[in-house]
């Protein structure tokens, strides 16, 4: 579904990408991971055209998409869960998610598809008329997965969800994903420092370090490769 080669990404005079190279297949749950300032986010963010690439090719269904617009790679069905959340804090949970829904037409299926958001996250149901703004940080992220999921993703990509959270709520924030994928089949391209959390439920991984990819396997793989449990999960053995 999705094919990314030799990406190069430059930030003034920093070399931010180095060659990356991956790819997602349909119905898969992809995980990035990687420290602080690897390249994880970059990634993301040049696949959906927020940052325009140097070199390489971004291809989505057999198309190339390197460069375009964001706007006309949401409308083939990328759609981004930005780091930090971003929703609009002065619009109600339901308006929120509505924006969503924007470049959509079938109202019928806009109305069954919010409250299957609801039913994901019977918390922003509680809360629809509330502005998003007074919402916890853990009810801002489960508004800013649905509100991706109102534009009926073919792929969904993720950046940092778990970000600020308490364990209980990152917990609930991964069970959803998995739930999105397993029971919708959404793809899901996930970015994440939590690594043991993102590798857990991959099941295809990368693992990035100073914008190259240094390992790549099944999820299962790496968590269990010696070099990621010592720099990644703390485990020594």
């Amino acid at each position: 579904m999705l094919k990314v080669d030799n990406l190069h990404v430059y930030y003034g005079g920093i070399h931010a990408l180095k060659g990356i190279s991956l790819k997602v297949d349909r119905g898969d749950f992809v995980s990035l991971v990687g420290a602080n300032g690897a390249g994880k986010s970059t990634t993301l963010r040049t696949i959906v055209g927020l940052v325009k690439a140097k070199e390489g090719r971004v291809e989505f269904e057999g198309e190339d998409i390197t460069n375009k617009p964001t706007h006309e790679i949401v409308s083939r069905g990328v759609l981004l869960t930005p780091e930090g959340r971003r929703i609009f804090p002065n619009l109600t949970v339901r308006e929120n998610l509505m924006l969503g829904a924007y470049i959509r037409k079938d109202k019928a299926d806009i109305a069954a598809d919010l409250e299957k958001v609801y039913d994901l996250f019977p918390r922003l149901k509680e809360r629809q008329n509330q502005k998003g703004g007074t919402l916890s940080g853990g009810e801002q992220q489960m508004l800013a997965i649905g509100r991706a999921l109102m534009g009926r993703p073919k792929l969904l990509a993720l950046d940092e969800p778990s970000l600020g959270l308490a364990p209980l709520l990152v917990k609930e924030v991964f069970e959803v994903l998995k739930e999105i994928n397993e029971r919708d089949g959404t793809t899901i391209l996930l970015v994440e420092q939590n690594a043991y959390a993102a590798l857990k439920l991959a099941k295809q991984a990368y693992v990035l370090e100073t914008g190259r990819i240094v390992l790549e396997g099944t999820g299962e793989e790496l968590l269990v490769n010696p070099q990621v449990r010592q720099a990644y999960l703390g485990v020594s053995s």
